[in-house]
This record gives C-alpha cells, sequence and structure tokens, in this order.
C-alpha cells in the first residue's frame, strides 16, 4: 500500500503556523490530484491546500486546529481504486400486504373553556390600586389583573414591580452565538492594536472637489471601456495623485526601523480590497510607472483575486503606501489605521453632493473628505499637510496635474 502523507507547506516567509480553516472533503472520499482539499488560515492570508496525489484521503486534523508548517494534516492512499462514477440501481421495494383495517376509538370530547369576556373593568384598577401604582410609578398595562373581568385589585398593585434596569422584555430573543476568531483575524486585530500602541499616530483632513474626474468620466468611460475592456473608476486618478505627492513629500513614503528611517525611490501602493475573509491589501508594485489604464487593469486582477481566494502572500506585502475606500460602504469621514510597516494612509470617503463657495458664489459640487494618518515620528505636519494639499489639487484639477493637459492620449484613446 502507497501511502502519501501530506505535510502543511510554508505559505510565506515567517509564517510558522497555520490553521484549518475548512476541509472542503470528508474522510474517506476519493480525491484527484491538485483538486483543493481545504482552507488554511495564516496571519496574512486564506490560502488553499491541494491534494499532491489522486487516492482515498484520511484526515488527520480538525477545522479549526493549529498545526505548524511541515506537520502531516492527512494521508492519501495512491492504490485505492477510484469509485465507479455510476450510482447503484436502486433496490425494489418489496410490495407492502394491505392490512386489516383498525378501527379507531374516537377521544371523548373535551368540554372547551368559555373566552374570557373582556369588558370596562378589563385592566382597570381599583382605585385603592391605582393610587398604589402611582406610587410606584408603574402602568396599569403592566398590570395583570385577578379581579372579576379583569379587574386590577389592590393586591395585584401590592405585588406589582417595576422591571429591573436593563432587563429584556419577557419573551425577547436571548440567543448568542460564540465564533473562534480565524487565525488571519487575529493576526490583524494584533497589528491594529500594536499600532495605536507603538506609533504617534496623528490624522489630518482635507476635502476634494469630484465634479472634473466627474465630467472626464461621463465623457470617455463607454470609449475608455470599449477600447480597454475595463472600467474607468476613481481608484486610478487617487493613486497617480498619491504617487505624484510621494515623489513631492517623500517622507510620507517612508517607514521606522528602529533608530532609522527608510526613505523608498518607489511607490508600491497597498489598495485595501473587501474580501470574503475580510479586508485585503494587495500591492501595486511600482504605481509611479503606472499609467491610469495600467492601474485600474492590474487593481481588477488583484481585485478578482481577493474575492476569489486566490490571493498570494507576496502580492500583498511590501507596499510602501496604503490607499482605501470607506465611501463605497458610506462611510462620510473617518480615521484609518496606518498598514505598518508603512508610514501613512490615505482614507476616500463617499462623495456627497454640497453647496460650496467658488468665485463669491455659491455652487453645488460632488465633494468628497479625504483623511491621512501618518506616523508623527518621521512625518512631521507641514509634509503631512502639503502631501494631502498636493492629492487635493490633482484631484480638483486632474487634466493639469495628472494627464499634462491631454485627455485622450493620458487615457490612451
Amino acid at each position: 500500500m502507497s501511502i502519501l502523507e501530506m505535510k502543511v507547506p510554508s505559505p510565506g516567509e515567517s509564517i510558522t503556523e497555520v490553521e484549518i480553516a475548512t476541509w472542503l472533503v470528508q474522510d474517506g472520499d476519493y480525491v484527484e490530484k491538485d483538486q483543493p482539499i481545504a482552507e488554511v488560515d495564516s496571519d496574512k492570508a486564506t490560502l488553499e491546500l491541494p491534494a499532491e496525489q489522486s487516492g482515498i484521503i484520511t484526515l488527520k486534523a480538525e477545522e479549526g486546529e493549529v498545526v505548524q508548517v511541515g506537520q502531516v494534516v492527512c494521508l492519501i492512499d495512491m492504490d485505492a481504486a477510484k469509485p465507479a462514477g455510476s450510482a447503484a440501481p436502486a433496490e425494489e421495494k418489496p410490495k407492502e400486504e394491505p392490512k386489516a383495517e383498525v378501527k379507531k376509538e374516537e377521544p371523548a370530547p373535551v368540554k372547551a373553556e368559555a373566552p374570557k369576556t373582556e369588558t370596562y373593568a378589563s385592566q382597570t384598577p381599583s382605585p385603592a390600586a391605582k393610587k398604589i401604582l402611582d406610587e410606584k410609578g408603574i402602568s396599569a398595562s403592566q398590570v395583570t389583573g385577578s379581579g372579576r373581568d379583569g379587574r386590577i385589585t389592590k393586591d395585584d398593585a401590592v405585588t406589582a414591580s417595576v422591571p429591573a434596569m436593563g432587563s429584556a422584555p419577557a419573551g425577547g430573543n436571548r440567543a448568542q452565538t460564540t465564533t473562534k476568531l480565524s487565525v488571519l483575524r487575529r493576526k490583524i486585530a494584533a497589528r491594529l492594536v500594536s499600532v495605536k500602541n507603538e506609533t504617534a499616530m496623528l490624522t489630518t483632513f482635507n476635502e476634494v472637489d469630484m465634479s472634473e474626474i466627474f465630467r472626464i468620466r461621463k465623457q470617455y468611460k463607454e470609449e475608455f471601456a470599449a477600447k480597454h475592456g475595463i472600467g474607468l473608476g476613481f481608484m486610478s486618478f487617487f493613486t497617480k495623485a498619491v504617487t505624484r505627492a510621494l515623489k513631492l513629500y517623500p517622507d510620507v513614503n517612508a517607514s521606522i526601523d528602529g533608530d532609522f528611517k527608510i526613505n523608498y525611490d518607489f511607490a508600491d501602493i497597498s489598495i485595501a480590497v473587501s474580501g470574503p475573509k475580510g479586508l485585503m491589501v494587495p500591492v501595486l508594485r511600482n504605481a509611479e510607472n503606472m499609467t491610469l489604464r495600467g492601474v485600474e487593469s492590474n487593481i481588477k486582477d488583484l481585485a478578482g483575486k481577493v474575492r476569489d481566494g486566490k490571493i498570494t502572500v507576496d502580492e500583498m506585502t511590501g507596499g510602501t503606501f496604503t490607499i482605501t475606500n470607506g465611501g463605497t460602504f458610506g462611510s462620510m469621514m473617518s480615521t484609518p489605521i496606518i498598514n505598518p510597516p508603512q508610514s501613512a494612509i490615505l482614507g476616500m470617503h463617499n462623495i456627497i453632493q454640497r453647496p460650496v463657495a467658488v468665485d463669491g458664489q455659491v455652487v453645488i459640487r460632488p465633494m468628497m473628505y479625504v483623511a491621512l494618518s501618518y506616523d508623527h515620528r518621521i512625518i512631521d505636519g507641514k509634509e503631512s499637510v502639503g502631501f494631502l494639499v498636493a492629492v487635493k489639487e490633482a484631484i480638483d484639477n486632474p487634466v493639469e496635474f495628472l494627464m499634462d493637459g491631454d485627455e485622450r492620449k493620458a487615457l490612451e484613446l
């Protein structure tokens, strides 16, 4: 008998353990080579575990169990024959012999209780009961009367009590569910807490006018989609605005390592994407060299991998700056948390038609609040505010600052 021991492969550098999130097969199933048999959570991503050979599988770890990299999690009997694909014919059921009819005894009739008649006296307190209820601050509707026709008696009022503060009403649902956090979610939680505790995080705000970007998208979106096969979204404009601002303020594109500051000559932009397993941050490598079309194409590919659970650890590590868009969920303003070891993150929000003053006139414009959270240990207020102003001027006037005055050329039309 040829038995293959399947061990947990290393999902990435510095990862020593994973959690069996879900078995996609059952003990004793026949699996094909390369068939996904499990989903495993590391502290960076959720990955599929494919079968290394075909055969009958025997599971050696439970769902939710934390296992070490290199540990045996299942066995595959490679000599086992593949079960026949066709189902066995159903056995013909023997004909049932006719049963002799058994006369059932009729149950004795139950005398129905006469319904209680509600009168003007129902839930009405007697004068003495009303005085007691008023002193206690209890409404008559909260007391069940035991007197004739449901009248509330003095004894009912004396025994009535006010529900304790915070107590649930009678009959309310009090169920609760406890679910263990995945390795990934626990790691994210630990990282977020460490950022708050270990960095001097500060947030500055500004607002941008989306009028010109609205115009460009409306004018060119159909032609852009027809030529490139992708949509023209907001993220490409913000990514290019960020890479331009990072060149003007390089300390925002830096990280801190002990007593040293590391500056990067490239802009690897992490884009926060919501997926089935939570928020992921795939990275656009050298985004400063990408066109608007290139940014849209790469974001589409990476977002698809996140939604399909096929994003790799390498595709989510090494970013130098992060952009997150809470506006897709309706957020108007927030203070995003830095994605370590980066030193800054830009938060986008929803777009609202608001009155603003332009050239001394009040006009309605599509406005968005933007927020920059940064590590004050290496980024001063001058750099953070200047960076956000640079982003604002590029979004307010994208033709001049992002398109070199030529919209069609910038969109590769």
